[in-house]
């Protein structure tokens, strides 16, 4: 009886040993996936320094601001003046040609098109003017080679 109690012993402390080599090699394994992210995470930091991601969002909230700032000239300026010289605005936006051929009918909004160009033109205009005066095209650092 004694020699099945001194098995059983040896046989828990085995299954011991082997759940804590387990265990521990768990860890490692789970060690090794935290440097992982952090090597990661370290080379997205080296990234966004690199690559001036920081910059990138800083422009853009500039841009999305610039944007509405010249929208608002191109509105208040510039298509009263395109209004002006070809009439209303709504006119010119619903002007279409109505083509009949062989029994097929299409209609052509050459006025939609006219007038998006028309606003393209004024608001690349307004850009360009805006980057002239205030020297905008100066800011830039040239970057090292």
């Amino acid at each position: 009886m004694a020699d099945k109690k001194t098995t059983a012993v040896k046989a828990s402390d085995e299954t011991k040993k082997e759940a804590i080599a387990r265990h521990k090699a768990a860890l490692e394994k789970l060690e090794g996936g935290a440097k992982k992210v952090t090597s990661h995470f370290g080379g997205f930091v080296d990234f966004v320094r690199k690559q001036g991601v920081i910059g990138l969002a800083v422009g853009l909230a500039i841009g999305t601001a610039a944007g509405v700032a010249v929208k608002d000239i191109v509105n208040g300026f510039i298509n009263p003046i395109v209004q002006f010289i070809v009439g209303s605005g709504t006119t010119l936006a619903t002007a279409t040609w109505h083509v009949e051929l062989r029994g097929r009918k299409a209609d052509f909004a050459w006025g939609a098109a006219l007038s998006s160009f028309i606003t393209l033109i004024a608001t690349a205009l307004v850009i360009y003017w805006l980057v002239n005066i205030f020297r905008l095209d100066k800011l830039d650092k040239p970057k090292d080679a």
